[in-house]
C-alpha cells in the first residue's frame, strides 16, 4: 500500500509526501528494533489455509529482556490479543523446546523452556486475514475465531522449523538466548527463596552446623570457617564463646566460575555461608 498526502494552498507551492514500506512486516520489525542489537535478520513467512492468510515476521535481540508481540486481524490492531496471538505463542514455545531437546542442549529430565523464556528479546508482528472475523470485548479489539488459532499454530510450526533447520546459526543464537533466560529465572527464584529463608532464620534455628557466639555485636564478633566436622569440633573447644563463632563446611563446595548462579544459590554450603555471614544476594538476579 502507498499513501500519498498532498498539501495544496492558494498561491503556494504544492507539497507531496509519499509513504510506502516495500518490505512489509519485515521492515516493520526492523524499524522496531532499530536501536537494539539483533541476533539475526528478521524471519518472515506467509501461509494460506482454508481461506485464512497468516503473515508473520519475528526477530530476537541480544540486549532486550522483554518481548514485543503486535497482532493485526484484517489490518485492525488487536491490542487485546486473540486466538492468533495465542496460537503464535503456543507454537513458538513448542517449536523451540523441540529443537532444544533434539540438539541435546536440554535433556528430557530438564525443565522445559516456558513461553516467557522463549520470547525474551523477541519482536514479532503477526497479521491475519480472516473472511468472517469475530471480534470480542467492549472495544472489539480481540480476535475470537477459534479456527484461526489452529491455522496459526500449524503455520508457525511448519515455517519456523523449516527456517531454523536451514539456518543452524540462527537456531543456536535463539536457543542460547532462551536458555540464559531460563537460568536467570531459576537464579532469581533461588535468590528469593534464600532471602525468605534468611528472614525466617533470624528468629529460628541457625544455618548448617554454625556454633554461634554469645555476643550480638558484629564489631567485636568473629566467625571461623573450618573444613569438616572434625576441625569444627577442635575449633569449638579452643574458642572464646563470648565473641567467636565456628562454621564447619565440607571441602571443595563448588567451582562457581564454571557454574551458573542458579546452581550457586542451590548449593547448601553456599546457602549456609550467606545465612551465617548475614550476606545478601545479587540484586540484578532478583530483578531479572
Amino acid at each position: 500500500m502507498t499513501i500519498t498526502l498532498t498539501k495544496e494552498e492558494q498561491d503556494a507551492q504544492v507539497q507531496h509526501n509519499e509513504y510506502c514500506y516495500a518490505g512489509g512486516l519485515v521492515e516493520y520489525v526492523a524499524w522496531l528494533n532499530n536501536d537494539k542489537k539483533p541476533l539475526h535478520d528478521p524471519i518472515a513467512f506467509r501461509k494460506e489455509l482454508d481461506g485464512i492468510i497468516v503473515d508473520v515476521s519475528l526477530q530476537w535481540c541480544s540486549d532486550s529482556y522483554s518481548d514485543t508481540v503486535l497482532g493485526y486481524a484484517n489490518s485492525i490492531r488487536t491490542v487485546d490479543g486473540g486466538t492468533h496471538i495465542e496460537g503464535l505463542k503456543t507454537s513458538l514455545t513448542r517449536t523451540i523446546n523441540s529443537f532444544a531437546k533434539k540438539s541435546k542442549i536440554m535433556k528430557d529430565k530438564d525443565i522445559s523452556l516456558s513461553g516467557e523464556h522463549v520470547r525474551e528479546g523477541m519482536t514479532c508482528i503477526i497479521s491475519v486475514k480472516v473472511p468472517n472475523p469475530e471480534f470480542e470485548g467492549q472495544t472489539k479489539t480481540r480476535l475470537g475465531n477459534p479456527e484461526v488459532r489452529r491455522i496459526v499454530e500449524q503455520s508457525v510450526q511448519e515455517n519456523l522449523t523449516e527456517y531454523l533447520e536451514l539456518h543452524p546459526d540462527v537456531l543456536d543464537s535463539i536457543l542460547s538466548k532462551s536458555l540464559n533466560a531460563l537460568k536467570a529465572a531459576l537464579a532469581a527464584k533461588r535468590a528469593r527463596e534464600l532471602v525468605r529463608t534468611k528472614s525466617v532464620l533470624k528468629s529460628s534455628s541457625l544455618p548448617g552446623k554454625l556454633a554461634d557466639c554469645a555476643s550480638s555485636n558484629p564489631a567485636e564478633s568473629e566467625i571461623f570457617i573450618v573444613e569438616g566436622d572434625s576441625a569444627g569440633g577442635s575449633a569449638k573447644q579452643g574458642r572464646d564463646r563470648k565473641f567467636q563463632a565456628i562454621l564447619p563446611l565440607r571441602g571443595k563446595i563448588l567451582n562457581i566460575e564454571r557454574r551458573d548462579e542458579a546452581a550457586m544459590y542451590k548449593n547448601e554450603e553456599i546457602q549456609n555461608l550467606i545465612l551465617g555471614l548475614g550476606l545478601g544476594v545479587k540484586v540484578h538476579v532478583v530483578l531479572f
